[in-house]
């Protein structure tokens, strides 16, 4: 009895006050711009969803370097191998056909790499994509800790992130090397290692390498100039976020995850969950069929 009555009174409170406060982020595709986020802009609609510990290593916001390697659960359970499926690769060249990559990822960079032919930029190559733990070893072993990092802690061992070069140049002086540092953020993906972001990131400015993350959470770390590092480091200082895309709010709050966690979520529209691979979960509320 007791118990029914402890989760019909969190039920109670998590559904009148979960209302989330703080300082976001509002503007459209070409710019976002800092505002005081409305108390009255988030849902209060809610219900109860039920966090159990491995969520925190899975999803598209996974931190992953050195301090944080992937577990089982964050690897991308839909990889394929590129060369295997042409309708894929339109726009885009491999440099061997034993490149891998998730197929989510692979369908979203072929939608950037014909946005970008649409604006005269079409000599894309990806050169890696996703490496196994036996394939990061050997690289190891092969490079050395200066230019590779150990198996688990790459984010190649998860299938979302690619490096991507072009056949005419090399990528910090080509003509996709520039689109991408201006669109793709657009498009979902972030370059993972800014020329000035060493100290951050632990890894040298790599100009060829991007990670999808999805939207909003490209845009908003390319307008603040954000590594993933910094933005996840925020969500978990201030709570909550909102970004209005393309005419479209998105409500982004962070929940630290010990044990089996309750969080609420929306009940009257979408939402996306993904772990950070620390030590909680960001909840993305999508925006409304209405909006």
């Amino acid at each position: 009895m007791r118990k029914w009555v402890f989760w019909a009174v969190l039920l109670l409170l998590l559904t009148a006050d979960a209302v989330w406060s703080g300082t976001g982020i509002v503007g459209g595709r070409g710019g976002l711009r800092n505002a005081d986020l409305p108390m009255e802009s988030s849902s209060r609609n809610n219900e109860l969803l039920a966090i159990t510990p491995d969520q925190v290593y899975r999803g598209n916001l996974l931190l992953v370097n050195r301090e944080y390697a992937v577990h089982a659960e964050g690897v991308a359970t839909d990889i394929i191998k590129l060369s295997e499926h042409p309708e894929l690769r339109e726009g885009y060249g491999l440099m061997d056909h034993s490149i891998r990559l998730s197929k989510e990822v692979a369908k979203r960079f072929g939608g950037m790499v014909k946005a970008a032919a649409g604006d005269g930029v079409s000599q894309f190559l990806i050169s890696s994509g996703y490496r196994s733990k036996k394939e990061q070893e050997q690289l190891f072993a092969q490079k050395g800790s200066d230019y590779a990092l150990p198996a688990g802690n790459s984010e190649h061992n998860i299938g979302f992130s690619l490096d991507i070069g072009s056949a005419g140049q090399e990528m910090s002086r080509a003509p996709e090397g520039r689109w991408l540092r201006e669109h793709a953020a657009e498009y979902g993906f972030i370059l993972r290692y800014p020329e000035d972001k060493t100290e951050i990131t632990g890894i040298e400015y790599e100009p060829w390498h991007f990670r999808y993350v999805g939207l909003p959470h490209s845009l908003i770390m390319q307008e603040q100039h954000w590594t993933l590092e910094e933005y996840l480091a925020v969500l978990k200082e201030r709570q909550s976020y909102s970004a209005t895309v393309g005419g479209k709010t998105y409500i982004i709050t962070y929940h630290a995850v010990s044990g089996n966690t309750v969080i609420p979520v929306p009940a009257d529209r979408g939402y996306e969950l993904s772990g950070n691979n620390m030590d909680g979960v960001i909840l993305t509320e999508l925006p409304s069929s209405t909006e």
